[in-house]
């Protein structure tokens, strides 16, 4: 789990804190994340799959950290910022 800039969600949902991403390499061609945006009470905000494929995984596989890689990349592609 990693600290995020805050993200604040609509209707009094809560305001996201933290980005939790679990990763399921195929070792092959991809990897499919599980990502959670979550308050501080680790309550989940919003959930979902994230799919690292072509030359991303290519990246990730090169990477001397490939849990770093993962939470980066997931980062990025939610529009979030890791603190």
């Amino acid at each position: 789990m990693k600290q995020i800039y805050p993200v604040i969600f609509p209707l009094n949902l809560g305001t996201a804190i933290y980005l939790n991403c679990v990763g399921s390499d195929n070792f092959n061609t991809c990897v499919t994340i599980y990502y959670q945006l979550l308050s501080a009470e680790n309550g989940a905000l919003q959930v979902g799959n994230l799919y690292l494929s072509g030359a991303d995984y290519q990246s990730y596989n090169t990477s001397n950290n490939g849990n770093q890689f993962i939470y980066d990349w997931s980062a990025n592609q939610l529009g979030v910022i890791l603190i």
